[in-house]
């Protein structure tokens, strides 16, 4: 986690902390599972790819990148990419899949770069944690540091089998360790408007139904936002 989230409420920060605490715990069997789960979603790969012939040039960062397969795909189309995470141990493995690549350990709440330092950022999954609050104090966060113009791809979950859009799914045990995590299933309208309000346009969406064969069982949104001027 960057720095000490200042102005993060301690109940919140707690939080925070028990999201941490679950990827360090799950990191080498969550990296096994999706070290190859890009091979089998074709819309994904081609999503990401639209995604760096937009950008064009600068930093694209991959937030809440886990053990970097997604960042290892940009790397793929983009020379300057670098990934973030909360949890040190995801940054470990990724590092050990990518040498090459820069990885940091930080906080989404609190990106340890300065305002419009990046061209685009991809998000694949990383706001499934956080509480309405949380995700608009991290949609802000994610504007300041995307340049003007630059561009952010948003993925999250909508709903399951079990689960409607706007419930949570606590979790207590996950491969075997005993996690405190709650995930969120997401309505796009309510998403799409907190990014607006952050100070994104959005440019595209695409709903996807659920590839039980390669992944979770849910159906999936993706989000295309451009930051405005």
């Amino acid at each position: 986690m960057s720095g000490t989230l200042l102005g993060v409420a301690d109940d919140d920060r707690a939080k925070h902390e028990r999201v941490r605490d679950a990827y360090d715990a799950v990191a080498s069997d969550y990296d096994r599972a999706l070290a190859d789960e890009l091979n089998g979603k074709p819309l994904d790969r081609k999503l990401l790819e639209a995604f760096v012939e937009l950008v064009v040039e600068g930093t694209i960062a991959d937030v809440g990148c886990g053990p970097g397969h997604v960042t290892r795909f940009l790397a793929g189309l983009h020379d300057d990419v670098i990934g973030i995470d909360l949890s040190a141990v995801m940054i470990d493995v990724a590092k050990e899949h990518a040498p090459d690549l820069e990885f940091q350990v930080a906080s989404m709440l609190d990106l340890p770069v300065r305002n419009g330092a990046w061209a685009g950022a991809v998000t694949f999954y990383s706001v499934i944690h956080f509480h309405d609050g949380q995700r608009a104090g991290a949609w802000r966060e994610l504007a300041r540091a995307i340049r003007p113009g630059g561009w952010l791809l948003v993925a999250f979950h909508v709903d399951s089998a079990d689960h409607q859009a706007g419930e949570i799914n606590h979790v207590t045990e996950w491969s075997g360790r005993v996690v405190d995590l709650d995930g969120h299933f997401l309505d796009p309208v309510n998403v799409i408007g907190e990014l607006e309000l952050a100070g994104f346009s959005v440019v595209a969406q695409v709903d996807r139904a659920p590839n039980p064969s390669v992944e979770y069982p849910s159906r999936r949104c993706y989000v295309l936002v451009q930051r405005r001027p």
